[in-house]
C-alpha cells in the first residue's frame, strides 16, 4: 500500500498497528486498517504532567523560532500529502479530491501560523502617571487539549495545533476513536520534525487514544487551561460544563442544523449547484452540511425538480475511483442515524 511506503520514513506503518481495543475499519470495504490501545487514566495523567513540563520549556522559545517548527512541519506535510490524503480516504471514506483538500488545509494553516508567529503584538497605552506607560503582553496558556471528530480527522487538529504551538503552548490530542490511523500518521510527522528541532522539548505533542472517558479526563483536569473540542452538541454541552466548573476555557465547534434559502431573485443554476454540494459533500457528514431548504413558492417546482435530477446524477461508490462524488458513510452507526433522519423527514 503506497500510504505505508510513503510514511515509513517517519516510522509510521499500518502493518505494525495490530493490537489494542480500538479497531480502525475502512468504510470502503470493511477491511481492518489497524488496532491501537486506549489510554488509561494513569497514562493520561502522566501525559498531562509531561505536557505541562514541555510547556514550561517551549514558552521560553522566541515566537519566531516556534513558527519555524510549524513551518518545517508544514513542509513535511507537503512532502507526504498524497499518502496522508490516501489514508483519510481509506479511514473516513472521503473522495480523493476532498481528502487532498483536507491535507492542503493542514499546509495552509501552517503557513498562516508562521506569519502570525511574528505578529503577536501588544498595545502600548498612555498612563496618567508621569514617567509611566502601560504595556499589553500576551502570554502562553499552558497545555492545550484538542478533541477532534472523525469527519475532518486532520484539518481540525491542525487549526488548533499550529496556533497553539506558535503561541508557546504544548498540545494534547484526543482524536476520534473512528480515525486513529490518520491521527497517528500526522502526529508521527510532527514528532519527527520536533526531534530534529533543537529547542523543541520532549512531549511537546501527545496523542491520547480512547473514547468519551478520555475526553472527560482532559476536560476536568485543572492543569489544562484550554480545551478545544469539535463534535456533537451533546458532547459540547458536557465539555463546556466540565471545563467551566473549574474556571477553564473551552473552544467549541459543534454540529450544525444548517438551512439554505432560495429567494425569488436567486440564480437557479448557482442555487442548485450550491445546494447539491452543501448537502452531499463528505457524504453529508460535515457540521456545515445543508440539512434544510427554504424555497420561495414561485421557484419551488423548478428548483425541486432540478435538485432531484442533480441528486440522481451523483456518482456514488468507491471514493478511490476517479469520478466518484459521494463515498460511503463512516460506519454502520452513521448509516443507521441517516436512515432514522430520513424516516423523520418523510413523516414530516
Amino acid at each position: 500500500m503506497s500510504t505505508m511506503t510513503s510514511l515509513e520514513s517517519v516510522g509510521f506503518q499500518l502493518s505494525r498497528l495490530t493490537e489494542g481495543d480500538i479497531t480502525s475499519i475502512s468504510p470502503i470495504d470493511g477491511h481492518i486498517l489497524g488496532r491501537v490501545a486506549s489510554s488509561d487514566r494513569t497514562q493520561v495523567d502522566l501525559a498531562i504532567g509531561r505536557s505541562a513540563e514541555a510547556f514550561r520549556a517551549w514558552r521560553r522559545v522566541p515566537a519566531p523560532r516556534r513558527g519555524e517548527l510549524v513551518r518545517l512541519f508544514g513542509e513535511a506535510v507537503r512532502r507526504h500529502k498524497p499518502a496522508l490524503a490516501e489514508l483519510i480516504t481509506l479511514e473516513v471514506g472521503k473522495i480523493s479530491s476532498e481528502a487532498a483538500g483536507e491535507v492542503q488545509e493542514v499546509i495552509d494553516i501552517c503557513d498562516f501560523a508562521v506569519g502570525l508567529s511574528r505578529q503577536l503584538y501588544g498595545l502600548t497605552i498612555a498612563s496618567e502617571r508621569p514617567g509611566h506607560h502601560m504595556q499589553e503582553r500576551w502570554h502562553p496558556l499552558g497545555p492545550v487539549a484538542i478533541i477532534t471528530a472523525f469527519n475532518f480527522p486532520m484539518a481540525v487538529w491542525s487549526w488548533n495545533a499550529a496556533l497553539a504551538l506558535i503561541c508557546g503552548n504544548s498540545i494534547l490530542w484526543k482524536p476520534s476513536e473512528k480515525t486513529p490511523m490518520t491521527a497517528l500518521a500526522l502526529a508521527a510527522l510532527l514528532d519527527d520534525v520536533a526531534r530534529q528541532f533543537p529547542e523543541a522539548p520532549a512531549h511537546l505533542s501527545t496523542v491520547l487514544m480512547g473514547g468519551r472517558e478520555v475526553g472527560e479526563w482532559l476536560a476536568t483536569d485543572e492543569r489544562i487551561p484550554l480545551v478545544s473540542a469539535t463534535g456533537s452538541t451533546r458532547m459540547g454541552r458536557d465539555v463546556a460544563v466540565r471545563v467551566a466548573g473549574r474556571f477553564g476555557r473551552s473552544l467549541l465547534e459543534l454540529g450544525g442544523n444548517n438551512a439554505m434559502i432560495v429567494a425569488p431573485t436567486a440564480n437557479e443554476d448557482l442555487a442548485v449547484r450550491a445546494i447539491t454540494f452543501a448537502a452531499a459533500g463528505t457524504a453529508g457528514q460535515r457540521c456545515t452540511t445543508a440539512r434544510r431548504l427554504y424555497v420561495h413558492a414561485s421557484r419551488y417546482d423548478a428548483v425541486v425538480s432540478r435538485l432531484k435530477r442533480a441528486y440522481a446524477s451523483l456518482p456514488v461508490g468507491d471514493p478511490r475511483v476517479a469520478g466518484t462524488l459521494v463515498g460511503p458513510l463512516v460506519d454502520e452507526s452513521a448509516f443507521s442515524a441517516m436512515q432514522s433522519a430520513l424516516l423523520v423527514a418523510r413523516a414530516a
